[in-house]
């Protein structure tokens, strides 16, 4: 879809910190993270919104998301895990193609679902690297 930013990323015409694509989805790391390990997953395929993404689309999302957060509990420990999906502005949707965030969360951490601050780029090119890494290995 013309002038999203996730299908311009899909595309290859946008930049990400890529930790895994496959034939349906892709995982990167969000350029504006809540913390260390912040990470979205997205079908390939454009919809808006839960309300609109294909059934199989979800479904390939949600079992990679699932993936992810175990990666995400071995790659960096954290206390736990926050997973949001947001639909529309009003329950604060910014970029409208379904995603889903995977933040990884220590105790004492601020309960904020989207960062303010542009992430530093070798700190988010590692952690892709480091997550990339673990996800090749990883077994479920």
């Amino acid at each position: 879809m013309k002038g999203c930013i996730f299908c311009q990323i899909v595309a290859g015409e946008a930049p990400c910190d890529l930790v895994h694509e496959d034939e349906g989805t892709m995982t990167f790391m969000d350029l504006f993270p809540v913390g260390k390990g912040h990470l979205l997953v997205i079908p390939k395929a454009h919809s808006e919104n839960l309300f609109e993404i294909p059934e199989a689309e979800l479904e390939q999302v949600v079992r990679h998301t699932r993936r992810l957060a175990l990666v995400l509990r071995q790659v960096f420990s954290p206390d736990g895990i926050a997973v949001h999906q947001l639909n529309g502005a009003a329950a604060g949707q910014t970029v409208f193609h379904y995603h889903m965030h995977l933040i990884p969360r220590w105790d004492g951490d601020p309960r904020a679902m989207h960062g303010r601050v542009r992430g530093d780029a070798a700190e988010m090119a590692e952690n892709a690297r480091l997550i990339s890494a673990a996800l090749a290995e990883f077994s479920d």
